[in-house]
This record gives structure tokens, sequence and C-alpha cells, in this order.
């Protein structure tokens, strides 16, 4: 019913500016920005590493398309990091209310 999403960025600002307009248009609850994480990866034939900052943001399972499309969007990469991760359980009250914050009717 509810999922944690985990994003990456260029920068906290392109984070805060993502997680800002997510929440106005109720597509999560909520997100917590890491604002410094170091990325190890190969990209286009080369290995690389980057200063990023990293995103959690707590939301419905079913908005899963919504949200991943909405980030591709806004983002800055060509391909950005966006993954699902099912909650299992957690704190009714917490979990009521992300219902709550991302009910759209």
């Amino acid at each position: 019913m509810f999922a944690t999403y985990y994003v990456t960025t260029k920068d906290q600002e392109e984070a805060g500016m993502i997680a800002t307009t997510l929440i106005k248009e109720r597509l999560i609850a909520c997100a917590n920005i890491i604002p410094a994480i170091r990325s190890f990866n190969h990209w286009e034939g080369k290995m690389r590493t980057t200063e990023e900052s990293a995103m959690i943001m707590k939301a419905r399972k079913a908005d899963a398309d919504k949200i991943i499309a909405r980030v591709k969007e806004l983002h800055s990469y060509d391909v950005p990091c966006v993954t699902v991760m099912p909650i299992e359980a957690g704190n009714p009250e917490y979990l009521q209310w992300i219902e709550a914050e991302t009910s759209r009717s």
C-alpha cells in the first residue's frame, strides 16, 4: 500500500525542488534529503566518482508510475536513479498520515 522512494540528484537544491513539487502535487507525503553522498559508477564507458544528494520519499505504492514519471520530468539527469521499496509494515499512525497527505480527492 505504501512505499519508500530513493532518488539521487546532482545537489540538494535539485532534491529540494523535486521534493517541494511532489509534495505540492500530493504525490508524496514527505522527503528526507541527505545533502552529500559520494557515488561511484560506470557511466558512458568510464569509471566515475561524483558528489550527489540523496532523497528518501514516502508515498503510496500505487502512485509509483506517476512519481517516477514526474521525477524524470523534473530531474537534470538523462537517466535518474528512482527506485521503489515497498513498506511491509510500520507505525499505523504514520502510515495513516502518508495516506492522508497523498489524498487528492
